[in-house]
């Protein structure tokens, strides 16, 4: 088991690599359902004053 943390020497290049890409897929999951709500809220608000106008 502790030749696989060890990555055959490379183990802090390996679980770096793994970490930046752990972190970069959860920021764009956090930012993409910001935007999703955002754009929600300007589609809803539209709705709103379109339905207020007709």
């Amino acid at each position: 088991m502790a030749e696989f943390f060890d990555m055959g020497g490379y183990a802090l290049y390996v679980w770096t690599a793994y970490g930046v890409s752990a972190a970069a897929l959860v920021w764009l999951a956090v930012s993409t359902r910001k935007q999703l709500k955002e754009s929600a809220e300007a589609v809803e608000s539209a709705r709103a004053r379109r339905k207020g106008r007709v």
